[in-house]
């Protein structure tokens, strides 16, 4: 019996998931430091990372006991960029995390500059702060001395699994998979390589770039807690979860609520030019077949709620706004549009800010509770909708994050996006995906098995009539025309 240790390694907090045959047994979760030195920066501290992740993997030894654990697969947060010296291992900086847009004056230069449409064709991305490249080029230029060190081969750059590989391996290996590469800038998803045109546009010397992998591939062994574990599988968070969904098809699509919201559809085995401010990136690689996605980003889904809880005080815990929102028949004509950190698709706004639209002496903590969750479902319905704009056929939505397991939003997702959603009993499809990819790479098996198990799921289907969906999101875009820039 396979037994899978599963790392999640997202924004606020590590995970490790144990699946015995698939099914995940045991969760352990820890949060970590979020640090903010300037307004729109955000950032993590390296070690904090690794060290609330090992805390994680010991209480799932401790779980597991004597029982042996197979293999370790590796999902995280993806663009959020690390830069340590190769030979002490240590950080020259914080993390620069993926909300942050420090780097946007730089992306501005490089439109003016005319390279959108260079950096598109071989990337399937914008120019957008989001991505790698820039913060590397951020912490190069920035840190007292980083470059000449870069220069003379001192210094690798990683991803957060690449950061976590290297420390489990005890600094043996330096690796990626094709997934998280893809969302670094500098990986042409034509070629499947590290392109030279890019690292130069970029200033990023070739030689901090760890080596690309398949998803389900051998990334070595970590040596923790006296176990020495194979790590067979790595994917980028929201890919992880495309695969963790069975979305193996063109045409099938998942969405994650978690503290941003990322919409993936398959397209398959041929990138598709991004349309209309989607991104088309590399969901995975299984041997030597590569797929592909579309993918729409939503920067602040979960974290609005987050807001509620921590900014607001509102809430004191994400349970408690489901019945709230249930409390009243409607958002009493308030709408919240939670422009944190700028925008994503379709807007690609870096500057706008949100905004609570709609506020009369009739607002009450409830209609503001209410229209927190469906700002969420507002904007994942506009990647809904670029999906079907780009004629790539979805008629159905699956559905995983913690926000996920709040009915409200789904039904009302479902209503406003007139589209059947499905929910699977357990919403760890991340981790989920990481673990299917590490029994694969364990078994030598390059073919995904299709999940036709019902048990368990559970379906919301459209009932809101055409005119308040009309009405709805009308208001909707109005409000959000009062953030752009």
């Amino acid at each position: 019996m396979s037994l899978i240790l599963a790392l999640d390694q997202g924004t606020t907090s590590s995970r490790a998931i144990l699946f015995d045959e698939m099914e995940p047994v045991y969760t352990s979760q820890h949060e970590y430091t979020q640090c903010y030195p300037k307004s729109g920066w955000v950032e993590h501290v390296p070690g904090e990372i690794v060290e609330s992740q090992l805390l994680c993997v010991k209480e799932a030894l401790d779980f597991a006991g004597e029982r042996k654990i197979d293999a370790i697969g590796i999902t995280n947060q993806r663009e959020t960029t690390i830069v340590w010296d190769r030979n002490t291992g240590l950080p020259v900086y914080n993390a620069i995390v993926w909300q942050c847009r420090r780097t946007f004056d730089f992306c501005a230069h490089l439109k003016n500059g005319g390279y959108e449409e260079l950096i598109r064709e071989k990337t399937g991305l914008p120019i957008d702060p989001y991505f790698s490249a820039s913060k590397i080029k951020w912490i190069l230029d920035n840190v007292d001395g980083a470059r000449e060190r870069a220069e003379r081969g001192e210094l690798l750059f990683g991803t957060v699994d690449t950061w976590l590989i290297w420390n489990l391996t005890g600094g043996r290996v330096h690796a990626t998979d094709v997934s998280n590469a893809s969302r670094t800038q500098l990986f042409n998803i034509n070629t499947m390589e590290w392109d030279d045109e890019l690292l130069s546009l970029f200033t990023v010397p070739r030689s901090m770039l760890p080596k690309v992998l398949s998803s389900s591939d051998d990334y070595g062994s970590a040596e923790i807690y006296g176990r020495t574990i194979p790590i067979m599988g790595v994917a980028g968070d929201q890919q992880s979860a495309l695969f963790g969904q069975s979305c193996f098809s063109v045409g099938e699509s998942k969405n994650t609520y978690g503290t941003g919201a990322f919409l993936l559809t398959n397209i398959g085995d041929k990138p598709i030019k991004e349309k209309n401010g989607l991104i088309t990136t590399v969901a995975w690689r299984l041997g030597d077949k590569v797929t592909y996605a579309l993918e729409g980003s939503v920067f602040c889904a979960g974290s609005v709620i987050k807001w509620l809880r921590d900014g607001l005080g509102l809430i004191q815990s994400s349970s408690e706004t489901e019945e709230i929102a249930r409390s009243v028949q409607d958002n009493g004509g308030v709408y919240i549009v939670p422009a944190f950190t700028g925008l994503g698709a379709p807007y690609w706004d870096s500057e706008a800010r949100g905004v609570i639209c709609g506020l009369t002496a009739g607002a009450t903590k409830a209609h503001i509770v209410r229209s927190a969750l469906e700002s969420i479902a507002y904007q994942v319905n506009d990647l809904i909708n670029l999906i079907r704009d780009a004629e790539v056929p979805i008629t159905r939505l699956c559905v995983d994050g913690g926000a996920s397991a709040n009915d409200f939003l789904l039904e009302f997702q479902s209503g406003i996006s007139d589209i059947v959603i499905v929910r699977r009993s357990s919403v760890e499809a991340t981790a989920r995906g990481a673990a299917l990819l590490a029994d694969m790479g364990l078994k030598g098996i390059d073919s995904p098995v299709y999940d036709t198990d019902e048990e368990g799921k559970a379906y919301f289907t459209p009932s809101m009539a055409a005119e308040k969906r009309e009405e709805y999101t009308s208001a909707w875009k109005k409000a959000v025309e009062r953030t752009l820039s």
